[in-house]
């Protein structure tokens, strides 16, 4: 009698083309513990927790967006949600940029810190994948970056239903319309599994397209 074969998990995608910064947008407490945690967050803290632990060994640069909501929201300042998940290890190149707005660029250092280092491959994961993960890698990209958005690297909130007007949306769903608005220029379609990171370049000088 012949001996079943065993199935085999699915292989690996192919590793992209190396990474050299990874922008980790607004994983707080907020967002991925407790009532108010994206669904499926132990998934997406996993994906995000190895997307660092990869960059840190490869000397890339890893940036942690952290929001500064109003008063009274979730992810207000030096409240217990607005704290980051994931411990950062602070040092030339671990950094927190904090941010006033969805867009991780908009009257942040984050440009200056991304030419500082000579990015000019971003891999951009977190929370929420319409807003500040959206916002952030859509500047990326008009910035001249190229720009890898894993597709089970960043969540959001399910879309409530507007009764007489629209279903609900899955977040699921919402999450991948989000990364596909970005365009064709965005890689959008692999796993924080194929993300595979490199130390950036030294600076050198180049033409930057103009942010809309």
């Amino acid at each position: 009698m012949i001996a079943e074969t065993p199935p085999q998990p699915p292989p690996l995608p192919h590793p992209l083309p190396l990474v050299d910064t990874l922008l980790v947008v607004d994983v707080q407490s907020a967002f991925v513990t407790g009532d108010g945690a994206v669904p499926d967050a132990a998934r997406l803290v996993d994906r995000t927790a190895g997307l660092i632990a990869r960059a840190r060994a490869a000397g890339a640069l890893v940036v942690h967006l952290q929001n500064d909501g109003p008063p009274g929201a979730e992810d207000e300042p030096h409240t217990p949600g607005w704290e980051l998940h994931h411990p950062v290890e602070p040092g030339p190149t671990e950094l927190v940029i904090r941010k006033p707005y969805d867009d991780g660029f908009e009257e942040t250092a984050l440009g200056a810190v991304l030419d500082g280092h000579g990015s000019r491959a971003v891999a951009v994961c977190g929370v929420m994948s319409e807003m500040c993960v959206r916002a952030t890698a859509r500047t990326a990209l008009d910035l001249g970056y190229r720009v890898v958005v894993p597709y089970d690297a960043h969540a959001t909130q399910d879309c409530p239903a507007v009764p007489g007007v629209a279903d609900a949306v899955p977040a699921v769903v919402v999450s991948r319309v989000a990364a596909y608005s970005l365009g064709s220029d965005a890689e959008v379609t692999d796993p924080a599994a194929a993300v595979s990171f490199t130390a950036p370049s030294p600076p050198v000088s180049r033409v930057r397209g103009s942010v809309a």
